[in-house]
């Protein structure tokens, strides 16, 4: 049943569709964090601890895994049997360690073993049978957000107004949650071209009074992918605020949690491993037992923070709150009525600021799948009139050349059946007529 409410921009239509898959970022390096590829006929990554090899033996695919002396062998008895191989690969993501057969261009996962999140990578470096390593790429990309300065105004990198606008994303991992990362993109406005940037690490300070980790236990020195992350130009420096994915528990309180960082660094290049803290959402009245999907602008007299908060794993809704301070934030309102709407996103409309989300397909059937519009009092006053392709699209809004472009993604999957939920998606780009 679609919505009686208005749309508060003219009808969006589709205008273009990327999937940039790469096992192996070109010209990245694999420093400082574990996340990490090699391709080749035979390819090898070695730390200080581990060799971790790609092998074919006739027909099947296996990984292995040399460490201590010994060689231990994982094979997928569904997965791992192949006819024609042009090239292998073994990657590195979080914990997860795959190897890959790439035929007709396609990658697959045929098989995986877990090595967790203590620092065995360290030193890592590629080994004998390599053609191509580097940092590792992404399957898919998911939760595209603008990233802006603190007004809430778009960042480009050219003269103002001018230049490419740039975007974080979560790069799809192979293994769910803990396997995605956090990565910066260049979007061309007038060519609609996609172009990486940056990829995000985080880590969790430790120390006396200060846990190594939230909920999950996180060990010390870990380097984490958390993702869903906004990045904001505020002065010189970068304000990062990331959802813990990275450690992500289900029986853990909060499972998820806001985290913000602050970084002099040039985060919109290179590949960065960025310290951060836990943001206190006032969350109380919600019976939250997770948050994520925060966003920061400052609109000239304080700060409002749009966020998601979780009753359960997985019911979740869009909430806002406000303050001059980020460490002393108000509950502005909360669309308490949804079940499955998230991507909350501020945007400044011709009516003012509102808060723009995704409402899923499990929601009613008047909201399900489209795009919802809230004042900050988080009334809904309106419906964006947009595609909504599968999965959970994050309305991300942004004026150019007198209309508006939208970017979202798909839940479209990539990697064969041996890779968990969490490898979408297609960026799907729309315009305004």
């Amino acid at each position: 049943m679609p919505s009686a409410l208005p749309s508060p921009l003219p009808r969006f239509a589709e205008v273009a569709r990327h999937r940039p898959v790469a096992l192996v970022q070109p010209s990245t390096s694999m420093a400082g964090a574990p996340w990490a590829a090699a391709t080749g006929p035979a390819p090898e990554l070695r730390s200080d601890a581990v060799t971790l090899r790609a092998r074919r033996t006739g027909r099947r695919v296996v990984l292995e895994v040399e460490r201590d002396g010994s060689t231990e062998r994982r094979a997928s008895a569904r997965h791992g049997w192949v006819r024609e191989v042009d090239e292998l690969a073994v990657s590195v993501t979080g914990p997860l360690v795959v190897a890959w057969s790439r035929t007709a261009g396609l990658w697959t996962a045929r098989a995986r073993t877990s090595l967790g999140q203590r620092p065995w990578w360290r030193g890592l470096r590629p080994g004998d049978g390599v053609v191509d390593a580097g940092g590792f790429g992404q399957l898919g990309l998911r939760d595209l957000r603008l990233v802006t300065h603190a007004d809430g105004t778009p960042y480009r990198e050219g003269a103002p107004g001018t230049g490419p606008f740039l975007l974080t994303a979560t790069s799809a991992g192979p293994g769910g949650f803990r396997t995605g990362h956090t990565s910066v993109w260049a979007l061309d406005p007038d060519t609609l071209d996609l172009a990486h940037r940056a990829d995000l690490f985080f880590r969790h300070p430790a120390g006396p009074g200060h846990p190594a980790g939230t909920g999950t236990a996180v060990p010390d020195g870990a380097v984490l992918g958390h993702h869903a992350t906004h990045l904001v130009r505020d002065g010189g420096a970068w304000r990062v605020a990331t959802s813990t994915w990275g450690t992500f528990d289900r029986t853990a309180r909060p499972g998820v949690e806001v985290r913000l960082g602050l970084s002099l660094a040039d985060l919109a290049r290179g590949r960065h491993v960025v310290t951060v803290e836990p943001l206190a959402l006032p969350v109380a009245d919600l019976g939250s037992v997770g948050a994520w999907d925060a966003q920061l602008v400052h609109d000239g007299e304080r700060w409002l923070v749009a966020f998601v908060s979780a009753r359960r794993f997985f019911s979740f809704h869009p909430a806002l709150a406000a303050g001059h301070d980020l460490d002393d934030l108000t509950l502005l309102g909360a669309a308490r009525d949804r079940v499955f709407c998230e991507g909350p996103t501020l945007a400044r409309l011709p009516d003012g600021w509102r808060l723009l989300a995704s409402d899923g397909r499990e929601e009613s059937p008047h909201r399900r799948a489209g795009y919802p519009c809230f004042d900050l009092a988080m009334a809904e006053v309106g419906r964006l009139d947009a595609t909504y392709p599968t999965n959970l699209p994050w309305p991300t809004v942004v004026p150019h050349d007198g209309g508006w472009l939208m970017v979202g993604f798909d839940g479209s999957t990539y990697g064969g059946g041996l890779v968990d939920y969490g490898s979408h998606g297609a960026v799907v780009v729309q315009r305004t007529a």
